[in-house]
C-alpha cells in the first residue's frame, strides 16, 4: 500500500520513499509512499524526478501508485528522493479548485448537479444537468464565481468515516456517486462557506491562489446536460 502523501499536503515538493516493486519491462516502481499524485477524479496525474531520473506517468493500481521512468529503475529496497514537476502540480491545484468553486455556485444558486469533467492546466470542462444555458446566464456564472476567488475562501481538507460523511447534505455533486463501497474513510474538500463535496485531488490552500477564471465557452450536450468551459489566468 502506497501513502499518498499529497492527500494530507499539497504543497509538498520533495519526498523520499522506499523502492518496493520493479517493473523493468514497463520502466516503473513503486513507493511505500509518495508525493505524486495518481491521477483521478478529471485530475491528470504529476510528473517530476526520481534522483535525476524523469517520471513521466503516475497512475494507481489497487493501493499501490506506480511511477513510470525515462530511464532505468532503481533497485527494490533503495531509498529515492523523488521531486514534483511544481509548476505543473501548482497549475493544476489551481485548476481544480476553480471547478469546485464553479461547482460550489451552481449547486448553491442553481441547484444543478455535476454530470462530468475533466481539466487540464489551467483549463478544462464540467458538465452540470441544465436545461437551458445562454449568454446572460453564463455571465452571471463567471461573475458570481470570481467574486468567491476574490472573496479569499480558506480550503481545508478532512478525513472521515465514510458512516459520517455521508451524513452531510449534498455531499455528492456528481449525478452517479462514484466512491467505490469499500471505501471506509471519505476526504473532504471544503471552500469555507460555499461547497463541501467528496474529493481526492490536490488544492490550493485559499481560492484567491486561483486567479481570475473566465469562461471560455459553453455548448448544449443534451437535453438536461450542458458544458461549461473555463481558463485561467496564469
Amino acid at each position: 500500500m502506497t501513502e499518498l502523501l499529497c492527500h494530507h499536503d499539497s504543497y509538498l515538493k520533495e519526498f523520499e520513499a522506499r523502492v518496493v516493486e520493479v517493473n523493468a519491462a514497463e520502466r516503473s516502481v513503486a513507493l511505500d509512499r509518495t508525493a505524486f499524485f495518481p491521477g483521478g477524479g478529471g485530475q491528470p496525474c504529476d510528473k517530476g524526478w526520481l534522483g535525476e531520473v524523469p517520471v513521466t506517468r503516475t497512475a494507481r493500481q489497487g493501493d499501490v501508485a506506480w511511477h513510470w521512468l525515462d530511464g532505468e529503475p532503481p533497485a527494490v529496497g533503495s531509498t529515492v528522493a523523488g521531486r514534483l514537476d511544481w509548476d505543473l502540480r501548482y497549475r493544476l491545484m489551481r485548476t481544480h479548485t476553480a471547478f469546485h468553486i464553479l461547482c460550489g455556485v451552481v449547486w448553491r444558486d442553481w441547484k444543478a448537479q455535476v454530470t462530468g469533467g475533466n481539466m487540464e492546466p489551467l483549463k478544462g470542462r464540467m458538465d452540470f444537468e441544465f436545461e437551458t444555458l445562454h449568454g446572460d446566464l453564463v455571465a452571471e456564472i463567471e461573475k458570481r464565481i470570481n467574486a468567491e476567488v476574490a472573496a479569499a475562501r480558506p480550503v481545508a481538507v478532512k478525513v472521515l468515516p465514510r458512516e459520517e460523511a455521508f451524513q452531510i447534505p449534498d455531499l455528492i455533486r456528481t449525478k452517479i456517486n462514484l466512491l467505490p463501497e469499500g471505501i471506509r474513510e471519505v476526504r473532504i474538500v471544503e471552500i469555507q462557506g460555499l461547497d463541501l463535496q467528496a474529493d481526492g485531488g490536490t488544492h490550493v490552500a485559499n481560492t484567491r491562489e486561483v486567479g481570475r477564471i473566465r469562461v471560455a465557452g459553453y455548448e448544449s450536450k443534451g437535453k438536461i446536460n450542458k458544458r461549461i468551459k473555463l481558463e485561467i489566468g496564469d
